[in-house]
């Protein structure tokens, strides 16, 4: 698996990269994690309502082609993305999901913080605050899309949204919970789990 660490970059571009990418696949193309962080975006998914954007704060609002309603991204919130072929990996939809939500579980472990799953609701939570979404779309049997970890971020921008639609939910950062959390090391951290829990 390839991983590439393109730092700080526009979603729109990084987007239609992702799209680029997953439609040039052969099945001997190697699957890939991008790690990366955002300026302050909004991205509300296929189904996404518009009425979870609550107020305009002049932070742009994508509408995109992954599953899931509105979420942010902003500095300081790892993200990754997960250019799998699945059918090759021998997983699931729902397998990978399990795998993706493990990864983050297992890496806050290290950091002496224990996180949960929540039934129907994907995602990772601390004391019923979510801390990473997740969010994906398959094309012809492979993935794009992934995980958005919060790490060291300005979260008052969630409180302008219901959070992958869900009215009030708390939302969390790795930062409140372990003193000195590194953003980068973090997202380094966090695709080594990504690639143990997604190899078969």
């Amino acid at each position: 698996m390839i991983l590439r660490r393109l730092g700080l970059v526009e979603y729109v571009p990084t987007w239609q990269a992702m799209k680029d990418f997953t439609a040039g696949r052969t099945a001997a193309t190697p699957d890939e994690i991008w790690l990366c962080e955002h300026p302050p975006v909004f991205t509300l998914g296929l189904a996404g309502k518009p009425e979870h954007l609550l107020r305009d704060v002049g932070i742009p609002v994508v509408r995109i082609d992954r599953g899931g309603q509105i979420t942010y991204h902003g500095p300081g919130q790892v993200v990754a993305y997960l250019l799998l072929d699945l059918r090759r990996r021998g997983l699931t939809v729902k397998g990978m999901v399990n795998r993706m939500e493990q990864a983050v579980i297992d890496l806050l472990a290290e950091y002496g913080v224990e996180a949960q799953r929540l039934a129907g609701a994907p995602g990772v939570y601390v004391g019923g605050a979510k801390i990473a979404a997740l969010g994906l779309k398959l094309k012809n049997g492979c993935s794009y899309h992934g995980l958005a970890l919060n790490v060291d971020m300005d979260l008052a921008p969630f409180g302008h949204i219901n959070p992958c639609g869900y009215e009030g939910l708390a939302v969390t950062q790795l930062r409140e919970l372990c003193a000195g959390a590194d953003t980068q090391q973090v997202g380094e951290r966090l695709a080594a789990h990504l690639e143990r829990t997604l190899t078969p």
